[in-house]
C-alpha cells in the first residue's frame, strides 16, 4: 500500500510540477527583460529546483558515440548481444578497421543491480572502450518484467553471469563494480569447481562486499543490526499498478535512493544550494555538471524481493562466502577452486560503502590463484564513487586494469594448470 501511495502523491503534485516548468520557461526565455536581472534568474532557479526535486528520473541513455582507438576517433553502437527478462547484455561495437593487427581483449563489466541504472558506470565503460571490446550487463527495472516470468534471486544472478560469459566464450575477462563482486567471484569459483572451460581468463573486483566483517561501514551495521525480517517486514512492496510488474513484490529503488542519501543528506542540501547560486549567477557550466551528476544519481530502479533479501542475508548478516558456506543451487561455492582465473583487486582508501579490505579479503579466499596472477592496489584519497569513476579513476586505475588484463590473457600465459573438481562434503 506504501508504494501505491507513494505513487498516488507522485501524481498528486503533477499539476504543480508543470507550472513550475511553465514559470522557469517564463523566466529564462532571453525574450522576457526580467531573464536578466538576478530577481528573475531566483524566480527560474527556485522553480527548477522545485521541479527537479520532485520529478520522476527515467533511465538515461550511455550516449557514447565515439571513442578513441590508436589515437583515431572511431564511431560506436550499442547492440544486445544476449537477453533474458531480467537483463540485457550490450556490446559496445567499435567500428575498427578490418585489417587492424592488435586484437583487444573481451570485458564483460558486471554492473551493480542495487538501485541504480548500469548508466551508472557509463565512465568506467567509457573509459575502458579504448583498450578492449566492452560488454555490460544491462539489469532491468524489476518494475517492468511481467510477474508471469518469474522470480529472479541471488541463485539466478549467478546463473546469468555464468550464461554470458559462456556467451562471449573463451578468454574473456569480467569486472564486478561494488555489489556484483560477490555473484561474479561465486560464479567464477563454480565455473572452476566444474573445469568449465569458459571461466574467465581475468576478474577484477572493485569496491565490492567480499567480507563485511572488515571495516563495516554504516550500511554493513544496519544490516546486522536489523536482521533479515526486519527488511522483509518494512522495504518489500507490491509494484504497483499499471506497471508490467504490477503485484509483484520488489525493493523500491525510491526507498535505497532514500537510504543513500540520508547518508550524507548535509553533502546533497549543499549541493542543491549551491546549483541554485550557480543558477542565479548565470554559472551556467557548473549548474550542467549538477544536472549531469543528478540526472543519473536520482535515476533509480526496483529490485526483486527475492534477490534482495537473499543478498542481504547471504553477504551482510550471515557472511556466507568469507565463512565457507556460500551455496549456489546447493552447490557449496568454494573459491579454493580458482586456479587459473587471474584475481585483482581495486578499494578505494574513503569509500563509506565497502569498507577498506572488504574486496582485498578475496585474497584471502582465493588461496590457491597463484601469487604472479593476483593483484590489490587502494586508490589514495577516493571515495565510493571513484572508485569506478572520475579523473583518479581514468588516470590512475584504468592503466593499472588494462595492464593486468593484458598480462593475464590467456595467449600471454604459460600452459594452463589443470582445474582440480572438488567435492563439497556433506
Amino acid at each position: 500500500m506504501f508504494y501505491q501511495l507513494y505513487e498516488l502523491n507522485h501524481a498528486a503534485i503533477q499539476p504543480f510540477r508543470a507550472y513550475a516548468d511553465a514559470v522557469k520557461l517564463f523566466y529564462s526565455n532571453p525574450l522576457n527583460p526580467f531573464s536578466h536581472t538576478p530577481w528573475g534568474r531566483s524566480v527560474a532557479a527556485m522553480a527548477e529546483l522545485f521541479e527537479r526535486t520532485t520529478r520522476r528520473y527515467g533511465k538515461p541513455s550511455f550516449d557514447l558515440p565515439t571513442t578513441v582507438v590508436d589515437w583515431k576517433t572511431v564511431p560506436v553502437s550499442e547492440r544486445i548481444v544476449w537477453s533474458r527478462p531480467f537483463c540485457n547484455l550490450i556490446h559496445f561495437e567499435r567500428a575498427l578497421p578490418a585489417r587492424r593487427e592488435k586484437k583487444d581483449p573481451k570485458l564483460l563489466i558486471v554492473a551493480p543491480m542495487s538501485g541504480h541504472y548500469a548508466t551508472l558506470l557509463r565512465g568506467t565503460v567509457e573509459a575502458m572502450m579504448p583498450h578492449a571490446e566492452v560488454y555490460i550487463t544491462d539489469w532491468v527495472d524489476a518494475r517492468m518484467v511481467p510477474v508471469s516470468e518469474g522470480r529472479f534471486d541471488l541463485d539466478d544472478y549467478i546463473d546469468y553471469v555464468i550464461d554470458m560469459l559462456h556467451a562471449l566464450g573463451t578468454d574473456t575477462h569480467v569486472m564486478a563494480v561494488c555489489q556484483p563482486s560477490v555473484p561474479v567471484l561465486a560464479a567464477v569459483s563454480v565455473m572452476e569447481a566444474r573445469g568449465d572451460r569458459y571461466a574467465p581468463s581475468s576478474m577484477t573486483l572493485m569496491g565490492g562486499p567480499i567480507d563485511t566483517r572488515r571495516n563495516p561501514t554504516a550500511v554493513n551495521l544496519l544490516a546486522e543490526e536489523k536482521g533479515i525480517d526486519w527488511f522483509r517486514d518494512n522495504v518489500i512492496m507490491q509494484a504497483p499498478w499499471p506497471d508490467p510488474g504490477f503485484g509483484r513484490s520488489v525493493y523500491p529503488g525510491f526507498l535505497q535512493l532514500s537510504g543513500f542519501m540520508s547518508m550524507n543528506l548535509d553533502r546533497h542540501i549543499i549541493a542543491h544550494k549551491e546549483f541554485f547560486l550557480h543558477l542565479v549567477k548565470n554559472d551556467g557550466d557548473s549548474a550542467e555538471k549538477h544536472r549531469d551528476f543528478y540526472d543519473e544519481y536520482l535515476a533509480v530502479m526496483d529490485l526483486t524481493a527475492e534477490f534482495y533479501l537473499q543478498t542481504v542475508e547471504t553477504v551482510f548478516v550471515r557472511h556466507d562466502l568469507p565463512k565457507g558456506r556460500m551455496r549456489h543451487r546447493g552447490e557449496l561455492v568454494d573459491p579454493g577452486a580458482i586456479r587459473n582465473v587471474a584475481l585483482f583487486t581495486v578499494e578505494g582508501e574513503n569509500d563509506d560503502i565497502s569498507g577498506v579490505g572488504q574486496t582485498q579479503a578475496s585474497h584471502d579466499l582465493c588461496v590457491n590463484i597463484p601469487a604472479d596472477m593476483r593483484a590489490h592496489y587502494l586508490q589514495p584519497a577516493v571515495g565510493h564513487y571513484g572508485v569506478f569513476n572520475g579523473s583518479r579513476f581514468r588516470s590512475e586505475i584504468v592503466p593499472r586494469i588494462v595492464d593486468f588484463i593484458t598480462s593475464h590473457g590467456r595467449e600471454n600465459r604459460p600452459a594452463v594448470k589443470p582445474r582440480i573438481v572438488r567435492v563439497a562434503k556433506g
